[in-house]
C-alpha cells in the first residue's frame, strides 16, 4: 500500500501548491475540503492543514473536528492552519498592525530542531496574512520568528505537531521543499515511493480489478491526458479497449490524419469517425461562447452514443479526467457555477448506461506527462500544447463558417510549426491563433483591402491556473506575421496579445 498524506483545504489559493510540492518530493497526497474528512483518517500518514481566506476569529471560520489527528498523527498547520490550532488550544490570535504579506526573511531559528534542519537563519519565507499569533497554544514552544512575526514557527511538545506562520509550498520561500520534507521524510516517517513506475503498476493492477473482462470505450481528442489514460487502459484490458477519435471540423490543420497516424503505431484499437459537417451544421448562426460549447457536447454526444453502440457489450467509458477537476468538483466552496465543456468525453447522459472509469484522476498535468514518459508514449506526443475540447470555434470569435474555420487553420497552422522550426515550441506552455471579427482596412499591390485580423498568444503556465504571456522574439514575430499575411486569403492585419492570467484568460472565449 501507498503511504498517503492528507492536506485539509480550507479555501486556500494556494493549497494545490502544497499538494504539488509533496508530489516533487515523490510522496502521495490527497486534498479534502475541511469539511468533509474521510471516513480512514486513520490510515494516514502525515496530515497538513492549509491557508485559508477565512479569520479563526470570525464566526464563519473553518472548524473541523481534528479529534481523531492532533496528537495521533503527525500534523502540520500552515497559516490559517498554524492560526487555528493556536486560537482552539489555549493560544491568542489577534489582528496585525499591519497586513504582513510577501517576502520576509527567519531571523531566529530554535537550534537542534529537526525541522529546520538544512534551514538557516536569513531564509526567505512568504507571508501572506492578515492576523497574528500573539500567544502560543498550550505545550507550544517556539521554532522561529522573522523581523516582524515573533511566532513564525512552532510545535507542540509531546505532539508530533508543528506550525507555520508562512507559506513554504510557494517558490518566494526558498527553503520550504526542504522543510516539508523535514516534516514529511524525517518526523512523520512517510515513504517517498510515489513515482510513476509505481503509479504505472499500481493503477495496471487497480484497472484490471475494476474492469475485469469488459469493454470500455474512450473518446480519444489527441491530447496528453486522453492518450495516457488509453495506453493505461490498454495496457490493463488489452484488446477489449474501443477508442474512438471525433473529428469534429474544429482540429487544427490536417490533425485528423496525423493524429491517427500517430495512434496506429502504438498498438491502440482506435477509430477515426469524421463527422465534421455534422458539427459545422449545428454551428451554424451561434455566436454565442457557451452555446457553441453546449451544441458541439450536443452532437458530440451524439455521434459518441452512435459509435459505442456499435461495440458490443461496451459497459464502460473511459475518461482522461484529472485531479484539478476533481479537487475542483470537491472544493471548499462546492463545484464551479459555470462548468465549461473541455473534454470531448465529458458529461455524457445517464441515457447511455456506461459505467466511468478514470485512470488519471489523482494525477496533475505534469505527473501525466512523466507518467506517459515511463510507459514509452513519444515524447512528441506528451509535449503537445494543451488545446480546448471545443476546437477552433472558441477561437472564432463570432459566428462558425466554414471560411473562417479555414482561415484559421491555415493561421494556426504557420505559426505553430514556425514555433516549432524556430525551437521555441518546448519553451511555451499553450499557444494559438485567435480569429477577430473584424475587418481592418490595408494595402495590398497598391490596392485597398478589408480584412480580417488574426491575435497570436504565447503563454508559460504550469498548470493554466495562472500564466503569463511570453515575450517572443520580434524577429519571430515579424517573420510569422509576414508569412501569414502573405499566405493566408483573407487576413490583412496580425497583433499580438500580451495579456497574463489573471486578469485575462488563455483563451478569448
Amino acid at each position: 500500500m501507498q503511504d498517503n498524506v492528507l492536506i485539509l483545504d480550507f479555501g486556500s489559493q494556494y493549497t494545490q501548491l502544497i499538494a504539488r510540492r509533496v508530489r516533487e518530493l515523490n510522496i502521495y497526497c490527497e486534498i479534502h475540503p475541511f469539511n468533509n474528512l474521510p471516513n480512514n483518517v486513520s490510515s494516514f500518514k502525515a496530515v497538513i492543514l492549509s491557508g485559508s481566506p477565512f479569520s479563526v476569529r470570525g464566526e464563519e471560520a473553518p472548524h473541523p473536528d481534528l479529534s481523531e489527528i492532533k496528537g495521533k498523527i503527525p500534523l502540520l498547520g500552515v497559516c490559517y492552519g498554524a492560526q487555528y490550532l493556536a486560537h482552539f488550544n489555549g493560544g491568542n490570535v489577534a489582528p496585525s498592525n499591519t497586513r504582513e504579506y510577501g517576502r520576509a526573511n527567519l531571523s531566529f531559528i530554535e537550534n537542534g530542531e529537526l525541522f529546520f534542519e538544512g534551514i538557516e537563519t536569513g531564509s526567505q519565507v512568504w507571508m501572506s496574512h492578515s492576523d497574528t499569533i500573539k500567544e502560543l497554544p498550550t505545550g507550544a514552544v517556539k521554532l522561529a520568528s522573522t523581523g516582524d512575526v515573533e511566532n513564525a514557527a512552532y510545535k507542540i511538545e509531546g505532539e508530533a505537531t508543528y506550525a507555520i506562520q508562512f507559506h513554504p509550498e510557494v517558490y518566494h520561500s526558498t527553503d520550504g521543499k526542504q522543510l516539508l520534507e523535514n516534516f514529511l521524510v524525517k518526523i512523520a516517517g512517510v515513504s517517498q515511493s510515489w513515482t510513476p513506475d509505481n503509479f504505472v503498476d499500481m493503477t495496471v493492477a487497480s484497472l484490471k480489478e475494476q474492469v475485469g473482462t469488459e469493454k470500455v470505450v474512450l473518446g480519444l481528442s489527441g491530447g496528453v491526458d486522453s492518450t495516457v489514460a488509453a495506453v493505461l487502459l490498454h495496457r490493463a484490458i488489452g484488446k477489449n479497449l474501443h477508442c474512438i477519435f471525433v473529428n469534429n471540423g474544429l482540429l487544427r490543420k490536417n490533425e485528423f490524419e496525423s493524429v491517427l497516424d500517430q495512434y496506429e503505431g502504438m498498438g491502440l484499437n482506435v477509430k477515426g469517425v469524421d463527422a465534421s459537417a455534422r458539427f459545422l451544421d449545428a454551428l451554424k448562426g451561434i455566436d454565442d461562447p457557451e452555446k457553441k460549447r453546449k451544441a458541439i457536447g450536443n452532437v458530440f454526444i451524439d455521434v459518441f452514443d452512435d459509435e459505442s453502440h456499435l461495440i458490443e457489450d461496451a459497459k464502460w467509458l473511459g475518461q482522461g479526467t484529472i485531479y484539478p477537476d476533481v479537487i475542483e468538483s470537491t472544493s471548499v466552496n462546492g463545484p464551479s457555477a459555470t462548468i465549461k465543456s473541455h473534454h470531448n468525453v465529458g458529461g455524457l447522459p445517464d441515457y447511455m448506461k456506461l459505467k466511468i472509469v478514470e485512470p488519471l484522476r489523482m494525477l496533475f498535468k505534469d505527473e501525466v506527462r512523466r507518467v506517459g514518459a515511463s510507459m514509452g508514449i513519444d515524447p512528441e506526443l506528451l509535449g503537445r500544447h494543451p488545446f480546448p475540447g471545443p476546437g477552433l470555434a472558441i477561437r472564432i470569435l463570432g459566428d462558425i463558417t466554414p471560411d473562417k474555420v479555414r482561415i484559421l487553420q491555415e493561421v494556426d497552422s504557420i505559426f505553430i510549426n514556425g514555433l516549432k522550426e524556430s525551437g521555441l515550441y518546448n519553451k511555451v506552455w499553450q499557444a494559438g491563433a485567435i480569429l477577430l471579427p473584424v475587418n481592418s482596412v490595408g494595402v495590398m499591390g497598391d490596392e485597398r483591402t478589408y480584412e480580417k485580423c488574426v491575435a497570436l498568444r504565447a503563454v508559460e503556465s504550469t498548470d493554466g491556473m495562472t500564466a503569463d504571456w511570453v515575450n517572443l522574439p520580434y524577429k519571430f514575430l515579424q517573420k510569422t506575421s509576414n508569412e501569414i499575411i502573405n499566405r493566408v486569403k483573407g487576413v490583412n492585419r496580425v497583433v499580438y496579445d500580451i495579456s497574463s492570467k489573471p486578469p485575462a484568460t488563455i483563451e478569448w472565449e
